[in-house]
């Protein structure tokens, strides 16, 4: 029996498994997030190495045994993290060969299709469009954070729908029932208590504001005008970066998975992007990113 390692580092948390050439899971173990741009490089390498030995023990066998790993972490693109990752598996794994050290949109889109070939859309708490043509390319569009993209992201529509929210109330937008839903939402009584919520604090209120995007749904659901107008611009940059990623293939015919939170459900954005892309249905992923990552620790093994 061959035995790999997959680790897949995402948003908020990051999992490694031991997986037998049939994708298997052994033993797998879990920890908090380790984006190196949130936690910094140092604890997410602790993190990820405490994890990958969790792994080994819950799979009762020893770093030699594993003879391959893949990795993909969130906020650590292989142009300038690919050294990182290296040294960080090699520390535990020093004798395993190492897949795709890169972010974890790659592995993703490897588990989506069981391949390392197709196109993924994902909206979570950030977005992105990926492929890989027939010719072993990876193309990504997006993945750029709330402060740059992240368009038709979970961050995005929910701050689209504060802002509606406020616009409605000062008479700067139209009324919309987003207002009432997100101030019930966040726990607040009036649009000015969202002031010190979204900027008091030590922290950046990425997830919070991406939760709201959850409200911004229900509400479309409901007919509101201004949330559907919403959710549709957040469906057209989908759609752009995907068509970014097939120009940038050469408009290659591939097939096409959607992935993370607000993709993989059916709601007013799912199904929004599902007309434009011409789906009757919501191309669901085979396999996790977890197991993408370890198809590539195979994929390493006989290239």
């Amino acid at each position: 029996m061959v035995y790999v390692m997959g680790i897949d580092g995402g948003g908020s948390t990051v999992r490694a498994a031991v997986v037998s050439d049939d994708l298997t899971i052994i033993g797998q173990a879990t920890g908090s997030t380790v984006n190196p741009n949130v936690v910094g490089r140092n604890h997410a390498k602790q993190t990820i190495q405490a994890v990958m030995r969790d792994a080994l023990t819950a799979a009762g066998c020893g770093a030699v045994d594993v003879l391959s790993a893949g990795i993909g972490v969130a906020g650590a693109e292989a142009i300038y993290a690919e050294a990182w990752l290296r040294e960080v598996v090699s520390d535990v794994l020093p004798e395993a060969k190492i897949a795709t050290p890169a972010g974890d949109h790659e592995i993703a889109l490897v588990g989506a299709h069981g391949a390392r070939r197709g196109l993924l859309v994902l909206s979570g708490t950030g977005s992105l469009a990926c492929g890989i043509g027939q010719a072993g390319e990876f193309k990504l569009v997006g993945a750029l954070g709330y402060l740059l993209g992240d368009e038709g992201s979970g961050f995005w529509v929910g701050m689209e729908g504060l802002r509606a929210a406020m616009r409605g109330d000062d008479g700067r937008g139209r009324k919309t029932l987003l207002t009432q839903a997100i101030l019930a939402e966040i726990g607040v009584k009036s649009v000015l208590d969202v002031v010190p919520w979204i900027y008091q604090g030590d922290h950046v209120r990425t997830k919070d504001v991406a939760a709201l995007a959850r409200t911004v749904l229900m509400v479309a659901e409901q007919g509101d005008a201004v949330a559907l107008e919403i959710v549709w611009r957040a469906a057209n940059e989908l759609l752009l970066a995907v068509r970014a990623v097939q120009h940038q293939l050469d408009m290659e015919k591939l097939p096409m998975a959607f992935f993370g939170g607000l993709l993989s459900a059916p709601n007013p954005l799912s199904r929004m992007l599902c007309g434009m892309l011409g789906l009757d249905s919501i191309p669901q992923p085979k396999y996790s990113a977890l197991i993408g990552a370890a198809i590539c620790a195979l994929d390493a093994l006989v290239s």
